[in-house]
């Protein structure tokens, strides 16, 4: 009996990484109700049996790799002359990338290409290293998004140029809008402005905006600030950065105080809050006032990542994360197969995804989910 427990328990564990292509170790522990060691030593047996990879604080599924080549599980549609790696670099395998990397995995399955991941945490000088590291592995090209800000530092675009491998950025620009160097990004701008209208035709002339730092602030403040002038709302309500506080910790209680006493001071009754994280420990801070969504502070989240969990479910702007995967291995793959036949590659391309807004119950509108 214990053995059977044992099996089904590992097959719970590889199923939930299949399905959401990344999880922690905690978040993996509470799914099963059991203890984090119990979690570790399961992932070890099933890397030995080569079903997952594991990473640092969690587990990627066994069609992802980190730091070497190993052939998708996936059946390509079709088959190519030649098989193309593709190194991707991104900063987390735990929070908003693992539908990118899952949008990236299925063009490259469909595409009969492999995939090689090197996590590079938020530590811009990992950069350089990972970057190595896959093109001594034999990447035949790169997908890249680095961390802190949209815009990639010079010393990384210098350090992906000397490799002479073709690469393409994902969520990220080049340092110099004139490079001519292939993205696929989520406009973030259009995400805030979708959201503020949506508010703004509730009867709201004032919307603040609460940011926790992160590398999409300064673009969901460009995108704050254009939506307030385009449609005419009351300009001067509080727009604040928390400058990223550990989500959850105490230090962020000030922060969302602070943010609920400025919208009361100055009569704002909507607000769009990233991250969903910060946006339920808002929520709470609220509660703990007597107040409540949508009656008394009307809030859309930033990502919709956990949004849907919430106590009143939030209303969230969702980048379209699968696809930007998908369109920025696209890019990719199509420049490495017109290498790989001589033909002409394609002119530079740059896409811009515009992001979608799921309605629940926290702005006051009728839930479309």
């Amino acid at each position: 009996m214990p053995d059977v427990l044992v099996a089904s328990r590992r097959k719970q564990l590889v199923t939930a990484l299949e399905t959401c292509g990344a999880r922690k170790v905690t978040d993996l522990a509470a799914l099963l109700r059991v203890s984090r060691a119990t979690v570790r030593r399961d992932l070890i047996d099933l890397e030995r049996q080569g079903l997952v990879v594991r990473v640092r604080g969690g587990a990627l599924p066994a069609d992802t790799t980190v730091g070497g080549p190993r052939p998708s599980s996936r059946p390509p549609a079709t088959l190519h002359a030649q098989t193309h790696v593709l190194g991707l670099i991104v900063p987390s395998a735990t929070y908003y990338y693992p539908r990118v990397i899952d949008g990236v995995q299925a063009e490259a399955a469909r595409r009969g290409a492999r995939v090689v991941i090197g996590l590079s945490g938020y530590a811009h000088e990992h950069d350089a290293q990972r970057i190595d590291e896959l093109h001594r592995s034999g990447a035949s090209g790169l997908l890249i998004a680095s961390p802190h800000g949209h815009g990639l530092a010079s010393d990384t675009y210098a350090r992906l140029a000397a490799t002479g491998l073709p690469f393409t950025l994902i969520e990220r620009r080049p340092p110099n809008p004139f490079l001519p160097c292939e993205f696929a990004v989520t406009d973030h701008r259009q995400g805030v402005y979708a959201a503020i209208r949506h508010l703004a035709e509730l009867g709201h002339d004032r919307v603040a905006l609460f940011t926790n730092g992160s590398p999409t602030a300064a673009l969901l403040r460009q995108g704050h600030s254009a939506a307030v002038r385009h449609l005419g709302l009351t300009p001067g309500v509080p727009v604040v950065d928390s400058g990223r506080p550990a989500q959850g910790a105490a230090e962020s209680a000030p922060h969302y105080d602070s943010f609920l006493d400025a919208c009361r001071d100055t009569g704002v009754r909507a607000a769009l809050v990233h991250s969903d994280h910060d946006a339920i420990e808002l929520l709470s801070r609220m509660a703990s006032r007597g107040l409540r969504a949508p009656d008394d502070l009307a809030l859309i989240a930033y990502d919709d990542e956990i949004a849907a969990l919430a106590d009143v479910p939030l209303t969230a702007v969702a980048p379209p994360k699968h696809a930007v995967g998908s369109q920025a291995a696209g890019l990719l793959l199509d420049r490495l197969e017109h290498a790989a036949h001589g033909t002409t590659p394609p002119p530079v391309r740059q896409v811009h995804l515009q992001p979608s807004l799921v309605i629940r119950a926290s702005c006051g509108a009728r839930p479309t989910t």
